[in-house]
């Protein structure tokens, strides 16, 4: 197989998920650096139809290809515009040339603001960029700032405003605040647009097991939910790193073969109404977007989490004996005891001894088939990350779909 060949089958193999793309000469070294809202899409364009000169040259000194998925396009924005940074790649001449493109801008006052402007000044402060697209920055910080809310005024307002009561803003300017914990949340808020999520994750996890062997449950609650939220935002990088994931996973499970396909269930649903459920999947720990699944609820009225759990995974499961289809490696619930052994008993009805195991969410405990103590994970354990990652990704997928589905209901569209 010739390289050309060999690149074409890579760019297809990709996941059809937004991302940041590397492309590496025979050297090893960086040339240039893309996102994308499909990075199968993106990266396969390469390698057929014409190509401007200058791409087509670029494209004749590629000898590799890495990735790395990010939740969306916007966060993509902020890591491509890092990577580049970093590298210096010689095709990216435009963005690192180019003085008219955004900014993100952390002011120099005791309580900094953050925004988006065009215009780099000697005015103390901190500037991080530039990006490619204003509106995709704006996306960006919209994100993060629902889990590191921050001061965005111009001037400090007699009295905290809007953004205070959506939770937003910490209202420095009511006091609301300290001078030291708003400078944790600016120190924070520059570790995720520079890329540095895993820092965070690992200081989460350490406070949030602290806070629950503290028993401050209510703190420790707080900061779980940081933790899924920065785990969400954090990209995730396609080789060594997933693979040592994948084998971390199989080991400590005790697994046969390699978990590359992963099926992980969340159900949605407030106070029984509207009640719904997803499975994402993922594979060799990247998610594979066209074989997520949603269901609406069928057999079951009012609150009841296992039964739900339970229609879900038996309608999953049955369609693919009945069409014979390939089944995942591993099976993820986001649940506890109760949640897996709703799943298993199910798998038992249909005949299907996949492994299954569920995260339970207030400490994060992993239990698996046969086995009532949880499986003990280090908080920062790579494969721990993965599951946390899959979790996170299906908890998602449901909630935007029963979104989707009380809005049909109020609006009609």
């Amino acid at each position: 197989m010739d390289k050309l060949t060999e690149l074409k089958a890579k760019a297809n193999a990709l996941p059809d998920s937004s991302g940041v793309y590397l492309m590496k000469d025979a050297s090893g070294k960086v040339i240039y650096v893309g996102k994308a809202n499909s990075l199968k899409k993106r990266v396969s364009s390469y390698f057929s139809g014409e190509l401007a000169p200058r791409t087509k040259s670029m494209v004749s000194q590629i000898a590799d290809i890495e990735y790395e998925l990010l939740p969306t396009e916007s966060l993509a924005l902020l890591r491509e515009a890092g990577l580049i940074h970093r590298y210096m790649p010689k095709y990216n001449v435009v963005l690192r040339d180019d003085k008219s493109f955004p900014y993100v801008q952390i002011t120099g006052d005791e309580f900094p603001a953050v925004c988006v402007t065009r215009k780099r000044k000697e005015d103390g402060s901190i500037y991080i960029g530039p990006y490619t697209s204003a509106k995709l920055l704006r996306e960006a910080l919209k994100t993060i700032r629902r889990v590191f809310p921050y001061r965005s005024c111009g001037r400090f307002p007699k009295r905290p405003c809007i953004y205070y009561r959506l939770n937003l803003s910490p209202a420095p300017c009511a006091g609301r605040i300290s001078k030291k914990a708003y400078a944790a949340i600016i120190r924070d808020i520059r570790m995720v647009i520079e890329g540095n999520t895993d820092k965070i994750i690992r200081r989460l996890s350490r406070q949030m097991l602290k806070l629950a062997k503290e028993r401050r449950f209510e703190e420790a609650a707080q900061a779980r939910d940081q933790l899924r939220a920065v785990s969400a935002i954090g990209f995730t990088q396609a080789g060594a790193g997933s693979q040592d994931e994948l084998e971390g996973l199989k080991n400590l499970l005790g697994m046969d073969k390699l978990p590359e396909r992963i099926e992980a269930f969340d159900i949605s649903n407030i106070r029984g109404k509207d009640a719904c459920g997803s499975m994402v999947s993922f594979y060799r720990g990247s998610p594979d977007k066209n074989n997520y699944r949603r269901f609406r609820i069928k057999t079951v009225s009012g609150i009841d989490d296992y039964k739900m759990l339970a229609e879900v995974v038996f309608r999953r499961y049955k369609r693919l004996l009945e069409e014979r289809l390939p089944l995942p490696d591993l099976v993820l619930i986001d649940g506890g005891r109760g949640h897996l052994a709703a799943a298993e008993k199910q798998l038992q009805a249909l005949g299907i001894g996949l492994p299954l195991v569920s995260i339970a969410k207030e400490e994060e405990n992993i239990y698996t088939k046969g086995s009532v103590l949880p499986v003990k994970f280090k908080s920062d354990n790579p494969a721990l990350n993965l599951i946390r990652r899959v979790r996170d990704e299906a908890h998602r997928f449901a909630v935007s779909y029963h979104h989707i589905l009380h809005r049909k209901k109020v609006i009609g569209k």
